[in-house]
């Protein structure tokens, strides 16, 4: 899509002056596409199954996208009293289709585009339709020069309260997205990503992977926003990674809690509202972090998910999402008291099998960019420590990454560990300790939200506190999720905070949102800060942190060293602690898992075609069953 159409649910009500509904149209999918008239007028275009074209000609007309985010949004024609009801857009496609409408409203050169009277007439051709012309630089540039003043696109009701607040001094409004520059190479998918994001578009079952800092969690929200939201379920394994992606945990969406019950109890309570409500209604689900997932319970819930939507397809017929890497943490498995039980893995189900997931790996690494950085991290990430990796790794024990009085994060293998550590540097600090208290938005949701969050619901700050950021505020600035600072003073009651790039930020309040199992939201508002003296690894996925320093003495899980070293943006910003080839190891199962993915994945397509044709159905036959498929094996002949 180029953006000019979009494919979501509409409803256009025609009102009278008393504002009555004269006329309605429904259309549960309907295409809108924007094009131009001969006169060069341009219209909006309705088109549905077994109805009418309609065309609504912009001009006058007033948007509403405050839920813009949620795929809904409306356009008001006022010259006529009439309004289109936009939902169930796919969030990119419905932020770049009304940016082309603003874009193109208000950043055309300032003639009168409309043809004369005299030309229509002795014009002997019908009225033409056409597609509306790209965006063009110059109009992006034009729109945001006039976007402080009022335009026919831009109706927001608290632009007056705005401007008031923005002459008493008061922070300015974020940048409207509509006339937001064109993305930035970061921002960009790169051609990896984009192969997964129309493998996602297609309708496939996909599961794509990748090595911590490829991009995986980036890519996710794109595919998010590229999905009808009404029927898309966003979920991840664990609270913190279903918040860093706008979803929910997969406990609080498959409705069968914790999955300790035996089958046919869990398809009971699968059964019941809310569950029933939410798996009937899903048609894209994504699982975030499937490697955390126990492979028991993802046969439960592809058995739940069969029996409730009563569909014999795997998971009842929708379309699943996965995305993961399995030589990071492993599924947390409950044993008896002094035995060990090894991990059963989402890829060694049956249910995997069945569900023919084509199957992508991510290879560029966006976190780091040294390149000898980079190859240390995928020998560990393997399990590989040799006397090179060794030798680097040891060699930063004795760097000194501390500057301006910022010490190094201690990412610590137990959390109790960490929580000890920064209760005790606090308290040998002088002076008095300020206390922030978190505002919840719903009374009693402060377990969901520490669940889900890394932020405090209570904060307790001293001068000399080292501290992280939570959020991304100004990434230009470098005030990123992970950037860590330390507290310089208090100024009118909030901590001034000195980072590592030597700015000071004045840490206001901030908001978060949760996504509940109901579909609604609670927030939380408090300073986006956190103690980092330390941090355990666990709650450390997801961050890039600019200085950390690390034991990995007491790690006990496969993949948690490689997990704790890939934090680091760089070696220069890392110090590892008495370091030992032992501390590395990957899990064997995921070994073979990843060599079989390989395999499929650079298996030459002419080996295959050149095998005689019994032989190639059979090959063919054995791949589809095989553990991993892959989106090039389809296109077999």
């Amino acid at each position: 899509m180029d953006g000019s159409v979009i494919t979501c649910s509409v409803n256009i009500e025609w009102l009278d002056k008393m504002g009555t509904i004269q006329r309605k149209l429904q259309h549960k999918a309907a295409t809108l596409r924007l094009i131009r008239n001969d006169a060069k007028g341009m219209f909006v275009e309705v088109t549905a199954a077994k109805s009418a074209p309609v065309r609504l000609e912009l001009k006058g007309i007033s948007v509403h996208k405050k839920f813009m985010n949620e795929g809904k949004a409306s356009i008001k024609f006022q010259n006529i009293n009439c309004t289109i009801y936009i939902s169930n857009a796919p969030t990119s496609q419905l932020m770049g289709f009304l940016r082309i409408i603003f874009v193109k409203m208000t950043g055309s050169k300032a003639e009168n585009p409309n043809t004369s009277l005299r030309t229509q007439l002795l014009s002997n051709k019908p009225n033409q339709f056409t597609e509306i012309s790209p965006v063009t630089n110059l109009e992006v540039d034009i729109a945001k020069a006039k976007a402080s003043k009022s335009t026919d696109t831009t109706p927001s009701p608290l632009a007056r309260k705005r401007k008031l607040a923005l002459k008493e001094g008061s922070r300015g409004p974020a940048a409207k997205k509509l006339y937001a520059p064109s993305p930035t190479e970061k921002e960009l998918l790169d051609i990896e990503q984009k192969e997964v994001l129309d493998a996602c578009s297609s309708g496939q079952n996909v599961f794509f992977t990748g090595s911590a800092g490829t991009g995986k969690s980036f890519l996710l929200r794109k595919i998010i926003g590229a999905l009808p939201p009404d029927v898309t379920t966003a979920t991840a394994s664990t609270g913190v990674a279903a918040c860093h992606i706008g979803g929910i945990t997969l406990h609080q969406f498959a409705g069968i809690g914790g999955g300790d019950y035996g089958l046919e109890r869990c398809k009971e309570l699968a059964s019941k509202p809310p569950a029933v409500t939410l798996w009937r209604r899903c048609k894209h689900l994504i699982i975030d972090e499937i490697s955390m997932v126990d492979g028991g319970y993802f046969e439960k819930i592809e058995a739940v998910a069969r029996h409730v939507r009563k569909n014999d397809k795997p998971f009842g017929g929708i379309q699943l999402i996965l995305c993961g890497d399995f030589f990071q943490l492993p599924p947390v498995t409950k044993s008896a008291p002094g035995t060990k039980v090894s991990p059963r893995f989402c890829f060694q189900t049956k249910a995997w099998e069945e569900c023919h997931l084509a199957a992508h790996e991510l290879k560029r690494v966006h976190r780091q960019t040294d390149s000898k950085f980079i190859a240390i991290l995928n020998s560990i990430r393997t399990g590989n420590a040799d006397k090179t990796v060794t030798d680097v790794l040891c060699a930063t024990a004795n760097q000194k990454i501390e500057k301006d009085g910022i010490l190094a994060t201690r990412l610590c293998s137990h959390t109790k560990d960490a929580d000890l550590i920064n209760e005790s540097k606090l308290a040998a600090l002088e002076g008095a300790a300020k206390v922030y208290e978190a505002q919840d938005s719903v009374a009693g949701s402060q377990r969901t939200i520490d669940q889900q969050t890394t932020v405090p619901s209570r904060l307790e700050l001293k001068v000399g506190a080292q501290v992280m950021l939570l959020k991304n505020i100004n990434v230009g600035m470098g005030l990123v999720n992970g950037a860590r600072g330390v507290v310089k003073e208090f100024k009118n009651g909030l901590p001034v905070v000195l980072l590592r790039n030597r700015r000071e930020y004045v840490a206001q309040h901030e908001k978060w949102a949760v996504k509940t199992a109901h579909g609604g939201t609670v927030t939380r508002r408090q300073v986006p800060l956190k103690l980092a003296w330390a941090f355990s690894i666990h709650k450390s996925q997801g961050l890039t942190l600019d200085c950390v320093e690390m034991s990995l003495s007491r790690v006990f899980e496969a993949g948690q060293a490689y997990v704790a070293l890939s934090r680091a943006q760089s070696l220069e910003t890392l110090r590892v602690l008495d370091f030992r080839p032992g501390q590395v190891w990957a899990n064997p199962d995921v070994l073979k898992f990843y060599r079989n993915l390989d395999q499929v994945r650079i298996m030459p397509l002419k080996s295959i075609n050149n095998v005689k044709k019994s032989s190639k159905s059979e090959l063919i036959k054995k791949l589809m069953k095989s553990k991993v498929f892959n989106k090039p094996l389809m296109n077999i002949s």
